[in-house]
């Protein structure tokens, strides 16, 4: 059936959206007797059953013989053939991919480095290797992968599907990047920014679990934001909400590579951490920064101290805009904690609203610095193999 063809009052619209309601339970609670699947929906035993029929022959549930209260029953669980997921998370100089049978189930992982400033052929070229290694290792072909989302730390123009920024990461400049990796693995791919995935790891497993109005701020070589508004995702109207490393802080600062001057990313970005410790410390990288912070180094927590401020004034002006429960701060700048934290809030209490002020919880990610991406491409992945088995359901 065409849902298309039939009104949205019609008896086969409303049966298809029954069937929605009892997928979506046993996906939501697992394996469940058609008796709690009622009870879970609202809908009668007899409906149930008729609908659990139609699913089992579309092969979207698992049916199998159960014991409940001393009695034979049926307990429906959705398919074990659904497929794995895909994640494939851009770094400025790694890649991580990793695959799962659902959004919080890994079962392979891996990280690559690539070169600075590498081209987005040569990126995509080793993300595909990898992914189809680790989807042979599970012992699947590459038809058992039903969704890939790939994440790269630039703002995504969601209407070009292009980086929307010519300055950041030159080498991917004028690539359709989830067309290119469509061809490439011949599955459902979806591009978007890894501040925003991060801000959907956190939001399903981590720091924003169930606040309704908040901020992932990801600071390691860039700075970036993915903002949770309504408990959702947002992105604009074009994708490229939550780029706060893009916030002029200073309209006579230092050029950035965005082409305008002044940006926080100038200010709290690697270039500029690593600049202002070379004279002193020589040639490090970002990780040795927060490291030697970690063991004590003096200029190593100083610099970042001076970044937090930074930080905290950009965060005033979206605490002022947004008026958000929660800020977590993740990235490898995250590993340093009350480093950053204290002098972050310092400064949101100095420039904000006094009553938006107070009622901000900063803190840092729950959610490791190289998994709140990767988990958050895996919950968007897992939405992608949903939305397609919905639409397969539909023309039934």
């Amino acid at each position: 059936m065409n849902p298309t063809s039939a009104a949205p009052g019609s008896q086969a619209s409303l049966r298809e959206m029954n069937r929605l309601r009892v997928l979506d339970a046993v996906r939501e609670h697992g394996a469940l007797t058609q008796v709690e699947i009622a009870g879970v929906t609202g809908l009668s035993a007899a409906t149930v059953s008729n609908l659990v029929k139609e699913l089992d022959v579309a092969g979207m549930v698992d049916l199998r013989p159960s014991i409940r209260n001393g009695r034979r029953a049926t307990q429906v669980s959705a398919a074990t053939s659904e497929g794995l997921l895909g994640a494939a998370v851009f770094g400025d100089r790694d890649v991580r991919v990793a695959v799962a049978t659902g959004p919080g189930d890994i079962v392979s992982q891996r990280r690559m480095p690539l070169p600075a400033d590498h081209a987005a052929d040569e990126g995509l070229s080793r993300a595909a290797r990898l992914v189809q290694e680790l989807v042979e290792a599970t012992g699947h072909g590459m038809a058992g992968l039903r969704s890939l989302v790939v994440g790269l730390p630039a703002p995504i123009d969601t209407v070009s599907g292009e980086v929307g920024s010519q300055g950041i990461l030159p080498g991917w400049q004028g690539v359709a990047v989830a067309a290119a990796m469509e061809e490439a693995v011949q599955v459902p791919v979806r591009l978007d920014n890894t501040a925003n995935l991060a801000a959907l790891g956190e939001a399903r497993y981590g720091a924003l679990q169930g606040v309704s109005t908040g901020v992932f701020l990801k600071v390691s070589y860039g700075v970036g934001a993915g903002l949770i508004i309504g408990g959702e995702l947002f992105r604009g109207s074009a994708g490229t909400a939550g780029e706060i490393g893009h916030v002029t802080i200073d309209e006579n600062g230092p050029v950035c590579r965005c082409g305008n001057r002044g940006c926080l990313d100038t200010f709290v970005g690697a270039r500029a951490v690593l600049s202002a410790l070379r004279p002193t410390h020589g040639t490090l990288t970002f990780r040795d920064v927060i490291s030697r912070a970690l063991e004590g180094d003096p200029g190593c927590r100083r610099v970042l101290e001076d970044s937090g401020r930074h930080l905290g004034v950009a965060l005033a002006g979206v605490v002022n805009l947004l008026n958000p429960e929660v800020i977590a701060l993740g990235g490898q700048v995250g590993r340093v904690g009350e480093l950053v934290l204290a002098p972050m809030r310092e400064a949101i209490e100095r420039c904000a609203i006094p009553s938006a002020a107070a009622s901000v919880e900063v803190r840092v990610g729950a959610l490791g610095p190289e998994d709140s991406d990767v988990l958050g491409a895996l919950a968007l992945a897992d939405q992608l193999r949903e939305d397609a088995d919905r639409a397969a359901l539909a023309l039934q």
